[in-house]
């Protein structure tokens, strides 16, 4: 291993590998906040068939005894 290290700066691969870490982690958090399900800033959007379809009942009425 130590010959490896010879050959490469380890500042420097350590400097590449901080920015590739980083610019990774940025390019998943853009995926995710760009999907419905994942986006932590806005909430998940619901389609609007799923709001009609979850509508509360309207009020019962008493049945008029006659």
């Amino acid at each position: 291993m130590w010959r490896i290290w010879r050959l490469y700066d380890p500042l420097r691969a350590m400097v590449v590998q901080g920015i590739f870490l980083f610019g990774l982690a940025a390019m998943i958090h853009l995926i995710l906040l760009s999907t419905n399900k994942f986006n932590w800033l806005d909430g998940a959007k619901k389609p609007a068939s799923a709001v009609s379809q979850n509508a509360p009942l309207p009020a019962a009425t008493p049945a008029s005894k006659s």
